[in-house]
């Protein structure tokens, strides 16, 4: 009996870590939903985790589940409960995929506002993590997974098997969607576009919800046919590892320094959603006077349309005096 202590209280451990975040995020107000709040709670991240990278000093450090020394075990740990994002593959020192933030991942899964029976369609398998929760709320046979990396859909494939789920897991370009597992009801995407794939409305039945981080917010569109959609920015803030594949390439803000943007709009970030929004086709100083004119534009107040002519963002009305050009899709 006591040569399997140490794994029963390591086993103990990752219950009560597990158990723990799952009561962090109901009080912090993010898994009101129960359904969600028992996907959370049946899912333990630390499997989908086995190991992730953390800065430190000028190179990276992997801590991992199986290290021998038992205190960075224990940091590998308190690391996969703590309600942040973990870069879990890195290639030449540039983050490929991570482990998203636990409370955003619940706000997402809660404004995606599934309802039994859905289909659903993720872009960005990652760790399997999020289609894990997926699978528990709405059942294996509703969800597919995609990524471009073989690798990363291996991987997330085999951490859903041994959580005990068998979503499809699709290796391929997610800007393509997935027309062999089409019409979705709901796509959730899990990495930063620098606009919507025109494909994905083609897969969508009318009155789908697409929910994708855009500039360094989160776009809710209703798809009305396969030529339109239409909806505005959630409040939430969202940072993620930028698509890769055919729509890769977002446009990038250009030098706060450059333009004499004052110091303290660099970390301002109803302004640097905007600046990234309009990229390319406002020039920041004009981005600066528009957002103070308007009295400091929340996210909320922005939207996008895409349609078969184009695709454009705008504040307030998309017939309004403010819309500008996201590119061609």
């Amino acid at each position: 009996m006591g040569a399997h202590t140490p794994r029963i209280e390591v086993r103990d451990l990752r219950e009560t870590a597990h158990a723990a975040q799952v009561r962090e995020l109901t009080a912090a107000g993010v898994l009101e939903d129960p359904a969600w709040r028992a996907a959370f709670a049946a899912v333990p991240r630390h499997v989908f985790v086995p190991y992730f990278w953390t800065g430190r000093g000028a190179g990276h450090e992997r801590l991992w589940a199986e290290d021998p020394d038992p205190e960075q075990r224990a940091r590998w740990l308190r690391g996969v409960y703590t309600d942040t994002p973990l870069a879990t593959r890195l290639r030449d020192g540039e983050l490929l995929s991570s482990s998203s933030q636990p409370s955003l991942m619940a706000k997402m899964l809660t404004a995606l506002d599934v309802r039994d029976g859905d289909n659903v369609l993720e872009i960005g398998a990652g760790t399997g993590y999020n289609a894990a929760l997926l699978c528990h709320r709405l059942g294996d046979e509703l969800v597919t997974t995609v990524d471009l990396e073989e690798e990363i859909t291996e991987s997330a494939r085999a951490h859903l098997a041994q959580a005990g789920f068998h979503p499809a897991v699709v290796t391929g370009d997610g800007a393509r969607g997935c027309p062999s597992r089409a019409p979705f009801d709901r796509i959730m995407v899990t990495c930063t576009l620098p606009l919507i794939p025109r494909a994905w409305l083609g897969q969508c039945r009318p009155g789908a919800r697409i929910l994708a981080p855009l500039s360094t917010g989160l776009i809710a569109l209703t798809v009305r046919d396969p030529d339109f959609a239409e909806g505005r920015f959630l409040h939430t803030s969202a940072y993620f590892v930028p698509l890769r594949g055919a729509n890769a390439g977002a446009p990038l803000a250009e030098s706060w320094a450059m333009h004499a943007i004052p110091y303290e709009l660099v970390e301002n970030e109803r302004f640097q959603f905007m600046l990234v929004l309009t990229a390319g086709v406002l020039h920041p100083r004009e981005a600066l006077d528009l957002w103070r004119r308007e009295d400091r534009p929340a996210r909320e107040r922005f939207g996008v349309t895409v349609s078969a002519e184009g695709q454009w963002s705008w504040l307030d009305d998309p017939q309004g005096p403010y819309v500008w050009p996201l590119g061609e899709g």
